[in-house]
């Protein structure tokens, strides 16, 4: 048994998934044919509240693309200092869409109204033009942080005084509007373009969603296509985003309890400092020092329980639909077994 807690991507299909794969309707989504994909796209749209919707084989495609199609070279995009499109994307904004970055300081990647008011530059042939404004939820380097209502309204408020676009990194979304409860379809009226992954909590092999306006996905459509994104019979991976909206989302708060249960033993663990507090299925915590996080890590691996190192003594689990209670049962066991090592 491996207790692969890396990531929330490393799930694999199960049966009924990949039979609807197999029976999915195709066609070419160059040429707009693919039935699958095309019922993807509309029902993704529906369910956030937004105009349109376009298909892309990852999630940093679909950031990547929303950020060029919202900005043009020079134009400044604000963000938190943790941001996964600052971070994580290999330095596509520069690269791509030859923007620059003015980082936020938030809470657990969280700002609000100052933050953004503060770093919006005046109209100075000096200065990059500020263009667009970038939410991550959940926020992965906050321990799964959610925004609460209040505080992306204050947000989106800012962004129509100040003329700024507004885009929500949305690859956990889906833990976010179980954690908060706040009503999918009014994200659509809240952001101008919204990303989200099927290949994180709802357990799909590939598969993101870019969602806005009409006007702003046949923007996104062309440089999607330039950027070789273009797909062909991509309705067997559609297929399952599908399956696992109708069937995996509701679920996802079964992941969320399995990671309170590591929470609490972790509180325990006498080499754990800290934890940032756990809100949906990713689990934080830091250890003295990174050799000793690299040793908690090597000793939990040779029980093929898997983790990973974010850095600076940090440690990461992911719950996820393939871990299951006997799962957790052993883990717990092997962390308790930690306070009789010597780190």
């Amino acid at each position: 048994m491996i207790v692969d807690l890396r990531s929330d991507t490393v799930t694999k299909p199960g049966k009924e998934m990949l039979n609807a794969m197999c029976n999915a309707q195709t066609g070419d989504d160059v040429f707009g044919e693919d039935l699958s994909v095309n019922l993807l796209q509309n029902r993704t749209a529906s369910f956030f509240g937004a105009e349109a919707a376009l298909f892309f084989p990852s999630g940093t495609m679909a950031n990547q693309v929303a950020i060029m199609a919202h900005t043009n070279q020079g134009d400044e995009v604000i963000c938190d200092y943790t941001s996964h499109v600052y971070r994580y994307e290999g330095g596509g904004i520069a690269a791509n869409a030859g923007a620059s970055v003015r980082l936020l300081n938030g809470v657990r990647g969280i700002y609000g109204k100052k933050e953004i008011i503060d770093n919006i530059n005046s109209d100075d042939i000096h200065f990059p033009k500020s263009k667009l404004i970038v939410v991550e939820n959940t926020v992965n380097k906050g321990g799964g942080a959610c925004w609460k209502q209040n505080q992306i309204e204050e947000v989106w408020e800012t962004s129509k005084k100040y003329n700024l676009k507004l885009h929500l990194d949305g690859a956990r979304l889906w833990n976010a509007l179980i954690a908060t409860k706040i009503k999918p379809s009014n994200f659509g009226k809240w952001f101008d373009s919204i990303s989200v992954c099927y290949s994180k909590g709802m357990g799909c092999p590939v598969g993101s969603v870019l969602m806005g306006k009409a006007d702003f996905i046949n923007k996104a459509k062309r440089i999607r296509k330039r950027m070789g994104g273009g797909m062909r019979q991509a309705g067997y991976l559609a297929a399952a985003c599908l399956y696992a909206l109708e069937n995996n989302f509701l679920r996802i708060e079964n992941d969320h309890i399995k990671a309170k249960t590591i929470e609490n033993v972790l509180k325990n663990i006498d080499c754990v400092l800290e934890i940032l507090p756990v809100e949906t299925n990713i689990i934080l915590f830091k250890l003295e020092t990174v050799e000793k996080a690299n040793s908690f890590i090597n000793i939990l691996n040779k029980k093929n329980i898997l983790a990973l190192s974010t850095g600076g003594g940090w440690v990461r689990f992911v719950t996820h639909i393939d871990i299951t209670e006997q799962m957790i049962s052993f883990l717990v066991k092997e962390l308790k077994n930690l306070n009789n090592i010597k780190f």
